[in-house]
């Protein structure tokens, strides 16, 4: 959504950015604290595969969120899927109590795919939203 968008639709659109905007770099947060941390993140596991879950929503949040806030999906995506690799290297050779876990790429992977689809499915139906029918 552009500035002039914003700007011509009033107060309550440039809070409903600022909302987007605070939840994407929310998500960044702890999307690099629940990989990068020294430890794992949260309790252990209650049910089987929920670190899988886990990373697949991880990867997903920041996907449609970045794309949901207009970062350009050229940049986020690629950065995305590399850090899917970086981030399981590093928790195997850098951090001593984490392991990497190639399956956590797969789930990665899958969670930045689902968010990187409705990332695009959001902003399609914005875009659907805004066109006026009539030409006005």
């Amino acid at each position: 959504m552009s500035t002039t968008a914003v700007k011509s639709s009033g107060p309550r659109a440039v809070w409903r950015v600022r909302l987007w905007r605070a939840a994407f770099v929310l998500a960044c947060l702890i999307h690099l604290y629940g990989l990068y941390s020294p430890r794992q993140a949260g309790p252990e596991a209650s049910f089987p595969l929920e670190d899988k879950l886990a990373h697949l929503l991880l990867f997903g949040s920041v996907a449609y969120l970045g794309l949901r806030v207009g970062v350009p999906a050229r940049w986020l995506l690629p950065v995305l899927a590399a850090n899917t690799i970086v981030s399981e290297l590093v928790q195997h050779f850098l951090l001593p109590q984490r392991s990497g876990d190639p399956l956590d790429t797969v789930a990665d992977l899958c969670g930045l795919a689902l968010g990187a689809w409705l990332g695009f499915r959001a902003l399609r139906a914005q875009k659907v939203a805004g066109h006026d029918m009539m030409g006005a």
